[in-house]
C-alpha cells in the first residue's frame, strides 16, 4: 500500500494533466523533479487545504500525511501565476490562506475549490480574471519554432516564465520518460537507445538526480512510495 494515482490529460492549453491521489499506509514518499507549476487541493483529518507548487529541479523526500487526498492541477509549460512566476517558486510552494473546504483564496479573490473533473472550470476563470498567464515566446519554443529574439532574451523570458532554463526543462522530461518506459519493462539498453542518453551510467545519473530511482527499482517496482503516476507493465 502506498500513494493511489489516477491522472488524465487535458484539452486545456493551460493544462498539462490533472491528477487525484490517496494516500494509504504511508508518512514519506520519494519527491520527483517537475518542470511544472501547479495547484494541489488535499484533505486531511477533515480539514481542507490549498497550495500552489512549484517546479523541482531534483528528487528528494516528502512528508505524507496518511489517509489524505488530494487532487491536483499541472499547468502547461509557459504558464504562470501574475502573482507568483515560476522563478520564485522553484524548489518550493506556498500553501494558501484561509481555505476550506469549498474554496480557497488566490492573487485577492475567493474561488470554489476544483474535483477532478471540473479543474478546467477553474482555470477558465482563472485566465478570464488575468491571475495566470502565458508567455507566447516560450509557447514558440516548445513548439520548435525558433523565436526573433536574441538567444539571450530567450533564455531570460523561459527563465523567468519557468524558473528553469530549457536545458533542465530537457533533461527532467527525459528522466521521466525514461522511468515510464523501465515501469513497463523497457531494458535499460533500449532506453537509452530510444530516449538518446550517451549510455547506462548517463542514464542511472538522470534517474538518481531526477526520479530518485534506479533502473531496476523502476522495472521492479520497488523503492518505496513514489510521487509520479507511473505506468503499468502490460500483461499478455
Amino acid at each position: 500500500m502506498g500513494l493511489r494515482f489516477s491522472t488524465r490529460r487535458s484539452d486545456s492549453p493551460w493544462v498539462d494533466l490533472v491528477w487525484t491521489c490517496t494516500s494509504e499506509e504511508v508518512n514519506e514518499m520519494t519527491s520527483v523533479a517537475g518542470a511544472r507549476w501547479g495547484l494541489v487541493f488535499w484533505e486531511c483529518g477533515g480539514r481542507p487545504h490549498a497550495a500552489v507548487s512549484g517546479p523541482g529541479t531534483a528528487a528528494g523526500t516528502a512528508p505524507v500525511p496518511e489517509g489524505a487526498t488530494f487532487v491536483g492541477i499541472e499547468f502547461a509549460i509557459g504558464t504562470s501565476l501574475r502573482a507568483l512566476p515560476g522563478s520564485s517558486l522553484t524548489d518550493g510552494g506556498v500553501e494558501l490562506p484561509d481555505t476550506t473546504r469549498g474554496s480557497f483564496r488566490l492573487a485577492g479573490s475567493r474561488w470554489p475549490t476544483p474535483g477532478r473533473d471540473d479543474a478546467e472550470a477553474l482555470v477558465e476563470r482563472l485566465v478570464r480574471d488575468d491571475a495566470i498567464v502565458r508567455d507566447p515566446v516560450v509557447g514558440e519554443v516548445l513548439r520548435g519554432r525558433r523565436p526573433e529574439v536574441s538567444d539571450r532574451t530567450l533564455e531570460r523570458r523561459f527563465r523567468a516564465m519557468t524558473g528553469l532554463t530549457r536545458g533542465a526543462v530537457r533533461q527532467i522530461e527525459r528522466a521521466r520518460d525514461a522511468a515510464d518506459l523501465l515501469a513497463v519493462g523497457k531494458a535499460p539498453t533500449d532506453v537509452v537507445a530510444a530516449l538518446g542518453y550517451f549510455d547506462q551510467p548517463h542514464l542511472a545519473r538522470a534517474l538518481r538526480r531526477y526520479v530518485g530511482r534506479t533502473a531496476t527499482q523502476l522495472r521492479e517496482g520497488t523503492g518505496g512510495a513514489l510521487g509520479l503516476d507511473l505506468p503499468q507493465p502490460t500483461t499478455s
